[in-house]
């Protein structure tokens, strides 16, 4: 074989093999798939305490008495629609109790930090605490206060106080 045949079948060769890796050229197949995934509306809330508890002070001196757990974690955990409300309140079942004295619910309030947290006053209608937007974790604090009175019978009062989170 010449030297000019040799080169032209080495050219030869090259096209070909060019051109069999140009789009178009050789064996393809392409097959698809469908990817699902299922979110469903979920609404998380977690306090940081079970209880808080209001040591005796001096209504003369300390007219407002922290709680001794403050300020008190809080946290919001939701999946919902991306413009769905979310929103968390609370509602007291009574008033403080202590035998047959009480001190009115009205009495304890909040501060609260964290965005979407609102500050407010206990009640035995449900109260807001946090509202928000589309889905997320929301944390937050609490810090809680009882207004102080000489008006108080002497005793240990309690009462049960219930968070509802809510996300549609």
């Amino acid at each position: 074989m010449t030297r000019t045949k040799c080169m032209w079948l080495v050219v030869g060769v090259a096209l070909v093999l060019l051109a069999a890796s140009l789009p178009g050229w050789g064996a393809q197949d392409q097959k698809t798939l469908t990817i699902n995934a299922t979110v469903a509306a979920k609404a998380t809330l977690t306090l940081g305490v079970a209880a808080i508890n209001f040591p005796d002070a001096d209504p003369d001196s300390v007219p407002s008495i922290d709680a001794n757990e403050n300020p008190v974690d809080v946290s919001v955990k939701a999946h919902t629609g991306s413009a769905s409300p979310v929103s968390l309140s609370v509602q007291a079942n009574g008033d403080l109790q202590s035998g047959g004295d009480t001190i009115a619910i009205t009495n304890v309030s909040w501060t609260a930090t964290g965005a979407g947290y609102v500050p407010g006053a206990m009640d035995t209608v449900a109260v807001p605490a946090g509202s928000w937007t589309g889905s997320g974790k929301y944390d937050g604090t609490f810090s809680y206060v009882l207004a102080n009175s000489w008006d108080y019978a002497v005793g240990n009062y309690t009462q049960t106080v219930v968070y509802t989170l809510t996300a549609p």
